[in-house]
């Protein structure tokens, strides 16, 4: 029956319009779960060895310590929480938002050796930080460079 129908070369781009207006809808609504929507964003974290210890840091600002929690299962240690939008209502105002909310997860890869019963977590200032005592192997060596 198809070809008894007039050929319209726009028809042909109707699937590929509509896939592209359903992905922005998804991309500009995160409260729908959308593509900015859950896991989306991870608060950004660094970590190094300082005075024998393993430190990482994870910039948190904004969040409560108490809507974040941190656990070690094997080498991998977790932190997971969620920034909370205030939910106000504006008047006619225009405003400009970059800041991610929602649920975020982030795994960093422990070395071997750590012990998970003597890791201990700070929040100060946004920024949380976790030390805990770093394994021998992590000391750093000095390395001579031989010229030729």
């Amino acid at each position: 029956m198809r070809a008894l129908t007039p050929w319209r070369a726009m028809r042909e781009l109707d699937p590929v319009r509509r896939r592209m207006e359903n992905l922005f809808e998804r991309f500009f609504e995160p409260e729908e779960g959308g593509f900015w929507g859950g896991d989306a964003w991870a608060p950004a974290v660094e970590s190094h060895v300082e005075n024998g210890n393993l430190v990482v840091k994870a910039d948190l600002p904004g969040i409560d310590p108490k809507e974040v929690s941190i656990s070690v299962l094997g080498n991998n240690l977790k932190i997971e929480g969620e920034r909370k939008q205030e939910k106000k209502e504006e008047e006619k105002n225009y405003f400009y938002q970059e800041v991610a909310y929602g649920k975020f997860s982030r795994t960093v890869p422990l070395p071997q050796g750590v012990d998970a019963n003597q890791v201990h977590a700070h929040y100060k200032d946004g920024v949380l930080e976790i030390t805990m005592p770093a394994p021998k192997e992590l000391a750093a060596k000095k390395i001579q460079i031989e010229a030729k």
